[in-house]
């Protein structure tokens, strides 16, 4: 059976909460890992999962415990990638699907832009997460969601 794991020290609150709606909705057994405790509703398809805190400590225990075919949420690229080579999909909380097609360019422009804001340059990070990105991760949920219910 298929899981969603989410690395939920940087997700946002509506994404978590769309989430929620969907792992309910659907059956769908979801894990939320952070380094912090999450406070999660009640559901027999929903749990927290609180890991120690340090440098990629909710990363390395999603990598162990995902299985092909599972989602993990992330906006982390690395992280991505290693579930990616695992055989699981992954989804940006701005509805972007990380692929083996995809993943390679994302890592070369993190790694650029590390590069510039290392060597002074401000960057910026990114716009607030509006209706649109709610939207565009919601639908690709739903897209997840249903191939899972298919491959059943």
């Amino acid at each position: 059976m298929t899981k969603i794991w989410v690395d939920a020290d940087a997700c946002p609150v509506a994404i978590k909460e769309i989430l929620f709606r969907a792992a309910e909705r659907t059956h769908t057994e979801m894990t939320l890992v952070a380094n912090q405790p999450l406070r999660v509703p009640p559901s027999r398809f929903i749990r927290s999962m609180q890991v120690t805190a340090g440098f990629d400590v909710a990363d390395n225990e999603i990598v162990k415990r995902c299985a092909a075919g599972d989602l993990v949420i992330t906006s982390d690229i690395p992280l991505a990638s290693e579930v990616i080579d695992k055989g699981a999909d992954a989804l940006n909380p701005r509805g972007e699907r990380y692929t083996k097609a995809n993943i390679r360019a994302r890592l070369n422009m993190r790694d650029f832009m590390d590069t510039m804001r290392a060597s002074g340059l401000h960057t910026g990070g990114p716009p607030p997460l509006g209706q649109q990105e709610r939207k565009a991760f919601a639908d690709q949920l739903d897209r997840w969601l249903a191939a899972a219910r298919r491959k059943r």
